[in-house]
């Protein structure tokens, strides 16, 4: 596997365990940097690349579960658990909380370089995405208050006519205002329009 300044965390509190699997990554030249605590990653400040998390589930203080909960609020890389042991309930609520995978020890060399190829593949996809949500709500910022209010009217389906009478205004100024809503949104399109209305979570419906 190639280096392409991707990199992996690992924590684990058994120093024999963290260090094998630092030497798994390393020999296929992943970046890799390991934790003996989850204290000790979320004290970490990370690099700016797509990354993966490698965690034990079963740890002193703060779990591999409770970590994945914590990092919930934040923009935290895909997870992938290990265990010396395997525990169905636990397994379940890790998968149901978003992990790539969850391996059992010791571990399989091929099936850790899957995992982490697959949570590399998520993370760029998800990096990609706030970046691209970052941007349209840096667009949006840039409407005025009665721009905000005419946009979900339109991407509603309501006729210019329709969207004018709810404002109460003319429908030459609704058109204005639709104008300067392309403009600023920097919308190709009527579809690209409603297309990031969506993304950005406005409702179709003005109700």
């Amino acid at each position: 596997m190639r280096n392409t300044g991707e990199i992996s965390y690992v924590v684990d509190d058994e120093t024999s365990v963290r260090e094998a699997v630092c030497a798994m990554l390393d020999s296929a030249d992943i970046q890799v940097l390991g934790f003996e605590s989850a204290e000790a990653y979320l004290c970490h400040s990370r690099s700016d690349v797509a990354a993966c998390l490698i965690t034990d589930l079963r740890m002193p203080g703060i779990g591999g579960l409770e970590l994945q909960r914590r990092l919930k609020a934040v923009d935290s890389p895909p997870i992938i658990f290990i265990s010396g042991r395997g525990d169905v309930p636990s397994t379940a609520q890790a998968m149901k909380g978003g992990a790539i995978e969850f391996l059992t020890k010791p571990l399989d060399t091929a099936a850790l370089l899957t995992a982490v190829t697959a949570a590399f593949a998520k993370d760029r996809v998800q990096r990609q995405q706030r970046a691209e949500l970052g941007e349209l709500q840096r667009r949006l910022s840039l409407l005025s208050p009665r721009e905000r209010e005419v946009l979900p009217l339109i991407v509603s389906g309501l006729l210019n006519k329709q969207a004018a009478s709810v404002l109460c205004i003319t429908e030459v100024t609704l058109q204005i205002h639709r104008s300067q809503i392309m403009r600023k949104m920097a919308a190709r399109s009527f579809a690209d329009l409603v297309r990031m209305a969506g993304k950005l979570g406005i409702p179709k419906d003005p109700a």
